[in-house]
């Protein structure tokens, strides 16, 4: 696999073995300043300490060393003992073909080692269609587990459904409640408590042809069970729609209910009391917050502060059920036996105060083997050509995930969600998502990618093809910093799937998009530049292996994000 960045680092490091200097974790990273040279390596300033040299006596030592290395053109010393190095324009050139051979898998990696790695996302409560909120963690989680499949990891994207709880029951009563409106009864305003929104006349219409009138006078035990099951698997169906028109496909779909009933919520807690780890005591009221008439309350609770939370947690209430934090407990720790010990979830910002007694909670459950982390996401605000377009699904007026890929598509709403770190809020406005402009990144990188395919079909009108043999003829200085750009990949996605941040992705093809754009325009100003020379085949056929290039490893980054490349703007 072609990583010019891991292949110096492990060049630099041989390179400090024949020196005799002891191994240490060194680094190959980019100088701020191009003029600086390719790479910077911080080895003398690592190893100094360890020799008890003094960091730029040692980088004297090292620097010839590296000079050795095949492709280096200059070695430097520069500050108390970064050493700079240039590579000859014959490694850069050689990159081209090697990244054309490679193709779309340029860029792979082995890190992940096959581990087992569970990525849950999306997990929306079944009691309404998706809307803006959930299409930013959608898009999270699949960009994610993209990413990290990528990097050799074996990747479980997985789905949790609250199917159990007040939130189904408030399902079934309001489906009810159309469901008798259906049938002809006047029902007046929603009720404060159920839901308002009209998707569930869909829901309702569709019992009615299954059941007729059957349930509009039999009893609330009798009904309820029926059309909480009912509503429920329609809104799940309409929920793997919507993920589906988004071309996201979970590999499981787990149950909360299931969970429950399968015993392994009491499976989970014999396990903490088999540690030690619940106990009997007060619960003191919640730092920071004021509760009118609060008392300390004796329940059973988790030993959270043992593995970091900053309280215990309660895990029985009063009445002898359990509370919420049990089954999610159980549920992580069913992730961990069937997935492998590398788990992340994406949730909304709104989960903050869930996060510390979970990662407490499923280290105590694994014995620490569990490497669990939570990604958050923040808020969506929507905008119709600068006038906010306000949603709450509680009124029955929010936007769903269908709104946004009917008016903008799936490709574009995916990489707006993913142009912007996950705790930065989004201003998602329809008009301008979908404007032609270089201030629009998703046009931006899309038009590098369809910009690529016009120079080779301008080649192929004039008989003229790429040819990767001839890229020793690519020679000018910004060919080679768009190589150079090119040979970053590898290094990125390692970099992106070891931070979890698919929009590193986003960023960087828009870079990379930046510097193609800026030599196709050197292009048009200076004509002895341009990508296509019928008077030059052979530099023609290197440029063209170079815009292939470019192409590919466009292609090779909207793949992760799980966009479509265009091969023409429309």
């Amino acid at each position: 696999m072609l990583n010019v960045f891991r292949d110096f680092l492990s060049a630099v490091e041989k390179a400090c073995a024949a020196l005799g200097l002891p191994q240490a974790r060194l680094a190959v990273e980019l100088p701020r300043d191009p003029t600086h040279g390719d790479w910077t390596t911080n080895a003398a300033m690592v190893l100094a300490k360890q020799v008890g040299s003094a960091p730029r006596a040692l980088a004297e030592k090292i620097a010839p060393q590296l000079n050795q290395i095949e492709g280096v053109a200059k070695v430097e010393i520069a500050g108390p003992g970064f050493i700079n190095v240039t590579m000859q324009p014959e490694f850069w050139q050689a990159q081209v073909p090697a990244i054309l051979t490679d193709g779309t898998a340029f860029g792979d990696s082995d890190i992940g080692g096959n581990v087992g790695f569970n990525v849950e996302y999306c997990s929306a409560n079944p009691t309404g269609p998706m809307h803006t909120a959930h299409a930013r963690g959608t898009c999270l989680g699949d960009a994610l587990s993209n990413l990290l499949a990528k990097v050799g990891y074996k990747v479980t994207r997985e789905y949790y459904v609250n199917d159990a709880g007040v939130q189904v029951e408030v399902l079934a009563r309001s489906t009810y409640l159309r469901y008798r409106e259906a049938l002809g009864e006047a029902i007046g305003e929603i009720p404060k408590g159920l839901y308002p929104g009209e998707y569930l006349k869909a829901v309702a219409q569709a019992l009615v042809e299954r059941d007729g009138n059957k349930w509009l006078n039999a009893a609330e035990e009798q009904w309820l069970p029926e059309i909480k099951a009912f509503a429920m698997n329609m809104m799940l169906a309409a929920i793997k729609q919507d993920l589906s028109d988004l071309h996201v496909k979970m590999d499981v779909f787990t149950s909360e209910k299931a969970i429950r009933d399968s015993g392994k919520v009491d499976e989970a807690y014999a396990r903490l009391r088999e540690k030690d780890l619940i106990y009997t005591g007060l619960l003191e009221k919640p730092k920071g917050k004021e509760i009118p008439d609060w008392e300390p309350t004796e329940l059973e609770l988790f030993r959270a502060t043992n593995f970091g939370d900053e309280t215990d947690r309660p895990v029985r209430r009063k009445d002898g059920t359990y509370t919420y934090l049990m089954p999610d407990i159980a549920y992580h720790y069913d992730k961990f036996v069937r997935s492998g010990p590398m788990m992340v979830t994406v949730v909304g910002a709104d989960h903050g105060g869930w996060v510390r007694p979970i990662k407490a909670a499923t280290t105590a459950m694994t014995d620490g083997k569990a490497n669990f982390n939570v990604k958050m996401v923040a808020m969506v605000n929507t905008f119709d050509n600068g006038v906010p377009v306000r949603m709450s699904k509680r009124a029955g007026t929010f936007i769903t995930l269908n709104d946004l890929v009917e008016r903008v598509g799936g490709d574009v709403m995916r990489f707006v969600m993913l142009s912007r770190r996950p705790e930065e809020v989004i201003d998602f406005d329809f008009a301008k998502v979908v404007e032609q402009s270089k201030d629009n990144p998703v046009f931006y990188v899309q038009y590098a990618h369809a910009r690529c395919y016009s120079v080779m079909r301008q080649a192929q009108a004039v008989n003229l093809s790429a040819n990767p043999a001839h890229s020793h003829l690519l020679t000018d200085v910004d060919e080679l910093g768009l190589v150079k750009k090119l040979a970053e990949w590898p290094r990125l996605v390692e970099q992106a799937a070891a931070a979890q941040e698919p929009h590193r992705v986003a960023y960087y093809l828009h870079e990379l998009a930046a510097t193609f754009h800026s030599l196709w325009n050197k292009g048009s100003d200076n004509a002895s530049l341009r990508f296509v020379r019928e008077d030059a085949a052979e530099l023609t056929g290197a440029r063209l292996a170079l815009v292939q290039a470019v192409a590919t490893v466009i292609a090779s980054g909207l793949q992760v994000l799980g966009v479509e490349p265009v091969k023409e703007m429309r």
